[in-house]
């Protein structure tokens, strides 16, 4: 009995080994395939660890001891993210054990490595080459020393928000601090005409100063980046902006090292270990053709120091005989540059923005803060509104019915607001209401309704075809082209009124949803959600309540138009990459709820003004002859936010103090109808 155990145990022990054979062979085979390493039968004094590479996650030290129990170990070579590594011991006989480690399980965190090692014929650490810097690459170690490290981190303070003096920025990989000039991630570019007051920090001085006296740069820097990554943050390979700055960039590294990717656009890379307290110094090549970025990882291959040089830590990451893993801490970069006053002209034309042929303008971000949609709304609402005013009334012909029935239905001596970008053609419909229309959608907000009062709130919806039926929007015409829609009319004489909406910027606000909504006549709820609404609200009473809530909430003080919703830290919150508004195509249908939206302008003269108002309802110019050919009709871009299903009763119901006595679809556009059921 016991005998026939043994037996079962030994025929156990065999298929084990055959499985452990197989895997091994099959390491080898793979190894052949995608690395061209041939594996050999016979014992030589050299193996390949398949399993136990970089790339693995297995570093130099966690090997070296495995290899290192069954003998002296001459070269351990592990390539960066490889995932394996090879070893060359002193004698055969140490490589016979160290063989016999076929099947060794590492702890890799969480998980379990399993070594597979075969015999080499020989190993040779050079056969990598040497990868050469960058040209005009500088690393300086040691620039400053660890008092001097402390006093510059000290200097930044992470939780004053004063935007008077700096601007501060949490982006996807990294939180930001500009100083001097604000650096924008829209245009990546500064605005060379708006400096922050205060300059640089004065503890930045004696760096710049020696960096002068060194012959580092030869002039002082006057913007300053503050980039601060947590451990597996990051920043995707670009080239700083030629036209933003001058030739130096330096580039201060403090509280942890990490690896900087360096590539030339033909496919050259160079991977940069940046110690901490080093200075690097990018001028001409590596700073204008070069890309450089950090890839977001918590891990980093660095060379390894040597236990009897502390201090031998190199920039150097071709020798793959002294490579290891390094985790990542918090790093803290300043960067330093000189904001450039005339174009750049660099002997890199390819790469410079300066150089290049004027391309047309990217469309802009989303805004993230109050100063972004600020810019967006003066931008792409109020100056596109004051040039195409006259062509734009023009095409205000035809009330919609349904708004009429509601106009016709308010008691007489209401005040009427039609709040929008219209042309007030709803303010002569009832001659029973008084008619009172501010024109001014930002800055200042007084919107009467009394208690009882209703409003109709109107807004573009994505479904231009709703129930098997399509909006006149989406409707085919004889004369559609690239200059006929201006995107607001419906050319068989209804004017498309959802484009009339009032586009207020005020809406890119974060409420608890982060959605930015654009509704002309504001709503404002609890969470300070400023809500874009385009209707028509009245008030029997001109009780001073504010329209923008319809009941505004008592935690909301009255809120400027314009004013943006801003977490009370002001940090400004962006996306590393953040999505860009696209531009509509006309009359088809919405493939975002944030766009951009053509207007060709008609006329050619400011706002269309000197075409006349006469005819106006057409949208599109018959075809001029050869001999007319007018100059291609300007176009300028409306920013929109386009309503789903049930978001414009999702934001209503947010509102205190108010019912929806109804809401419907019509013509392409979401519609409700409040009314005021409180007292405030």
């Amino acid at each position: 009995m016991e005998s026939c155990c043994e037996n079962v145990k030994a025929v156990r022990r065999s298929k084990e080994e055959k499985k452990l054979l197989r895997k091994q062979i099959k390491a080898s085979h793979t190894l052949l395939k995608h690395e061209g390493i041939s594996t050999v039968s016979q014992p030589t004094k050299s193996l390949v660890v398949a399993n136990g590479g970089l790339g693995n996650g297995v570093s130099r030290e966690q090997l070296q001891d495995v290899l290192g129990e069954v003998g002296e170990v001459e070269i351990l070579v592990m390539p960066p993210h490889k995932p394996y590594a090879l070893v060359t011991y002193r004698s055969e006989v140490s490589a016979q054990r160290g063989h016999a480690l076929n099947g060794r399980q590492l702890q890799r965190g969480d998980q379990i490595v399993t070594l597979y090692l075969s015999y080499v014929n020989t190993v040779d650490s050079e056969l990598w080459g040497c990868v050469d810097l960058p040209p005009g690459l500088v690393l300086v170690e040691e620039f400053v020393s660890p008092e001097e490290e402390a006093l510059l981190l000290d200097a930044i303070d992470w939780t004053s928000h004063d935007e008077d003096v700096t601007v501060q920025k949490v982006l996807k990989h990294r939180r930001v601090k500009h100083f001097g000039y604000e650096f924008r991630y829209d245009n990546n570019n500064v605005d060379k005409d708006k400096p922050l007051p205060g300059g640089l920090p004065q503890v930045c001085v004696p760096v710049l100063e020696r960096c002068v006296r060194d012959r580092h740069t030869e002039v002082m820097p006057d913007q300053l980046t503050v980039n601060q990554y947590q451990s597996g943050q990051g920043i995707p390979p670009h080239v700083d902006t030629h036209s933003a700055f001058e030739d130096l960039i330096l580039s201060l590294s403090l509280g942890a090292k990490t690896v900087m990717d360096f590539r030339h656009p033909e496919g050259r890379s160079v991977a940069v270990v940046l110690p901490r307290r080093s200075l690097l110094v990018m001028k001409g090549e590596s700073r204008y053709l070069w890309t450089h970025g950090i890839t977001p990882r918590k891990f980093d291959v660095v060379p390894a120091c040597d236990p009897k040089s502390p201090a031998a830590v190199t920039s150097d990451l071709s020798n793959h005989s002294n490579l290891t893993l390094s985790r990542r801490g918090t790093r803290t970069s300043l960067t330093f540059r000189k904001v450039r006053r005339t174009p750049c002209d660099c002997g890199y034309p390819s790469a410079c923005d300066s150089q290049q042929p004027p391309a047309p303008p990217s469309p802009p971000f989303l805004p993230r803060s109050q100063t972004d949609a600020c810019r967006l709304e003066a931008e792409f609402v109020h100056r596109v509104y004051e040039e195409i005013a006259c062509h734009f009334s023009s095409t205000r012909h035809s009330p919609w019915p349904r708004v009429c029935h509601f106009l016709s239905s308010l008691e007489p001596g209401s005040i009427l607001a039609d709040v929008g970008c219209g042309n007030g053609k709803y303010l002569g419909v009832n001659p029973d209401v008084i008619a009172k229309r501010r024109q001014a959608v930002v800055e200042e907000l007084v919107r009467l309704l009394r208690p009882g009062g209703r409003a109709l709130i109107y807004v573009w919806a994505v479904e231009q075809e709703y129930n098997k039926q399509k909006s006149k929007y989406l409707k085919e015409t004889r004369q559609q082209g690239p200059t006929g829609d201006n995107t607001a009319q419906d050319l068989s004489g209804t004017a498309t009124d959802a484009h009339n909406t009032a586009q207020d910027l005020s809406g890119i606000a974060t409420d608890t949803h982060n959605t930015a909504q654009d509704l002309s006549g504001i709503a404002t709820d609890a969470h300070n959600t400023a809500q874009d609404l385009s209707g028509i609200a009245t008030d029997t009473h001109n009780t001073a309540q504010d329209l923008s809530g319809i009941a505004t909430d008592a935690h909301n003080t009255a809120q400027d138009l314009s004013g943006i919703a801003t977490d009370c830290t002001k940090v400004h919150r962006e996306t590393e990459s953040p999505a860009k508004l696209s531009v509509h195509t006309n009359r088809t249908a919405f493939n975002s709820q944030d766009l951009l939206v053509p207007w060709h302008l008609k006329g050619g003269g400011r706002g269309g003004c000197n075409q006349g108002r006469g005819g106006g309802s057409k949208n599109t110019l018959d075809p001029p002859t050869e001999a007319q050919a007018p100059a291609p009709s300007p176009v300028f871009h409306r920013y929109y936010h386009v309503f789903q299903k049930g978001e414009l009763e999702e934001l209503c119901v947010r509102v205190r103090g108010v019912a929806i006595q109804r809401s419907y679809h019509d013509q392409g556009n979401w519609c409700v109808i409040l009314k005021k059921t409180g007292d405030r």
